[in-house]
């Protein structure tokens, strides 16, 4: 622009200039003669003002019209430059109001266009995360009702063929079913609204170590019944978290029976909560829970926290379960301000740490 204003300005000088030139030339080719010499000075100045001024009466009129044709000829291609980002983003959000969430404005300036169109990118990337999460959560929840509602609906109809005594086996199988769907139903509540951040929590002072403590002694007994060791150990004092003992019970229960699950006969697990760590200026309580299981190999941990999620040999279905406990873990420590790093490898074992932010 002040290029611009710079260019029509010399040029209106440089013609400016030739054109008094040439006013002069003229001046003395048709005025210049016997009469205006013999003239005295003071009419001689008079009759140069009256040729000037009749001439320059021209000349601006034509400089006005060509200035206004350059002021909207300008004003129009400014005004084009200016709006052509904010045209094609109109027609992104029209493609995205029609369903189309495919939608990329390319980025060509670091203004306040570039950092709308910025911003209207990362919200179609995060509309597109949604609808495949939104899709993926369909299938997955009709993938895991269909098994027990199958099992119950057979059982169901075998009872009522038979047309006779129905054992309290074949009850107890369809109440174990029965469990299961009430469980899958209160872990995606629980995570839905985890993942919403509407999670309500009632967060107070924690001894974590005293809790987990507990909480390793209550689940001795099934690690026991599957050949496995268990044990807990401190290496730091009383280690005080804000955080909501109900579920933080609930992420380490998640933890130690997915430990318990995928762990052989004869193997360990052990608990430790560490010295305070500090990330980001920020102080942790660390907690590791660790096994000798069958551990998971590399290119999956990236996924390890997702919903549903199964290793093909680490998290077949025969192993029970709902798919959902380590997802409920991650979203659980996150709601209070903390993170879960995990380490593994096959047949050597897994580590998960939590850390949860000091009190």
């Amino acid at each position: 622009m002040g290029t611009l204003v710079i260019i029509i300005g010399g040029a209106h000088a440089l013609s400016k200039q030739a054109y008094m030139e040439s006013l002069f030339d003229q001046f003395r080719m048709e005025e210049i003669g016997a009469s205006y010499l013999n003239a005295p000075p003071e009419q001689q100045i008079e009759r140069l003002k009256a040729y000037v001024s009749s001439k320059m009466q021209t000349f601006q009129l034509g400089n006005l019209l060509f200035f206004v044709g350059i002021g909207l000829v300008s004003s129009l291609w400014i005004s084009g430059m200016l709006t052509r980002p904010l045209r094609k983003l109109v027609a992104a959000i029209e493609r995205v109001a029609q369903g189309d969430l495919d939608v990329n404005v390319p980025v060509r300036a670091k203004d306040e266009y570039g950092k709308v169109i910025r911003t209207f990118n990362d919200m179609t990337l995060r509309l597109r995360e949604a609808e495949e999460a939104r899709r993926r959560l369909v299938a997955d929840v009709a993938h895991e009702l269909r098994t027990p509602l199958s099992v119950m609906q057979l059982k169901l109809e075998n009872a009522q063929q038979s047309d006779s005594y129905v054992p309290p086996e074949i009850l107890l199988r369809l109440h174990d079913e029965v469990i299961r769907l009430g469980l899958l139903v209160e872990d995606l509540h629980a995570l839905s609204l985890a993942e919403a951040g509407r999670l309500a929590l009632d967060c107070k002072p924690l001894d974590l170590p005293a809790k987990l403590e507990q909480i390793v002694e209550d689940m001795k007994m099934e690690a026991e019944e599957n050949g496995l060791e268990m044990a807990f150990r401190s290496n730091a004092g009383p280690a005080a978290v804000m955080a909501d003992t109900r579920r933080i019970t609930q992420v380490f229960i998640n933890l130690l029976t997915n430990a318990i699950r995928y762990t052989p006969a004869g193997g360990q697990i052990k608990v430790t909560v560490h010295d305070e760590v500090t990330e980001q200026n920020v102080a942790y309580t660390c907690v590791s829970v660790s096994d000798t299981g069958i551990g998971i190999p590399a290119e999956e941990l990236a996924h390890l926290f997702d919903r549903f999620y199964r290793v093909e040999k680490a998290r077949s279905r025969h192993t029970g379960g709902t798919g959902l406990g380590l997802s409920i873990a991650h979203h659980f420590v996150k709601a209070h301000g903390g993170f879960i790093r995990v380490e593994s490898e096959p047949d050597r074992g897994t580590t998960f740490r939590v850390y949860l932010p000091a009190a």
